[in-house]
């Protein structure tokens, strides 16, 4: 008694057609047409989807299709085998709680590495530091000569060696006194890490 496999194969040997020639023909996988001629229906489709497949074949091989899907529905196994409903198809993605606890836990990982880096090279990096008053070539005519700038919140700012106040925001404003022959102001802001930035401002004290 032909088999469903032996039958499509010797109709395909009669034909002189390739396994090749008959996927060009059909547009079904050469990797299909070997499985139904072996009759290996775990790599095979589900029965309507086989029932189509098993057409186009009969046709291309000019069969007779009510025969061919009368020996196929013969010879086909009981739904009690494990058959692959979708053969040759890769494995679909799917977003699961798993995965999306471990994207969290990477954003979190890049956040925190991310901020320990920036705040690693704003401790290596000399503060920011600028001199509002006095203005450079400043006129000074009383001896307290007002001083104010702005630099990195964390930084220790000296005016000629007296140390100023620095707010939240980085703000520092303050007086120092001057004497005739002062000629320049000397604003200094170390960080943390010892870095200094220096601005100095050229004044002419003209003492009435």
């Amino acid at each position: 008694m032909r088999t469903i496999g032996s039958f499509i194969k010797e109709a395909r040997v009669r034909k002189k057609y390739s396994l090749e020639k008959l996927e060009n023909i059909t547009k079904i996988k050469k990797d299909f047409i070997v499985g139904l001629e072996k009759q290996d229906w775990v790599t095979l489709p589900d029965f309507p989807v086989l029932t189509g497949f098993v057409k186009n074949i009969a046709k291309a091989l000019g069969l007779n299709e009510g025969s061919t899907i009368a020996i196929l529905k013969r010879d086909y196994p009981p739904k009690s085998l494990s058959i692959n409903p979708k053969p040759d198809v890769s494995d679909k993605f799917i977003w699961s709680p798993r995965l999306t606890f471990l994207v969290g836990v990477g954003v979190v990982l890049v956040a925190v590495i991310s901020y320990l880096l920036i705040s690693y090279i704003q401790f290596l990096s000399p503060p920011s530091l600028e001199v509002f008053e006095p203005r450079a070539e400043q006129v000074v005519t009383e001896s307290n000569l007002k001083v104010t700038g702005k630099t990195t919140t964390d930084a220790v700012v000296t005016v000629n060696n007296q140390p100023f106040i620095v707010s939240d925001e980085g703000v520092f404003e303050g007086e120092i006194e001057v004497f005739e022959g002062t000629e320049e102001i000397i604003v200094k802001a170390t960080s943390r890490s010892g870095k200094v930035t220096t601005e100095s401002r050229k004044i002419k004290v003209e003492f009435k």
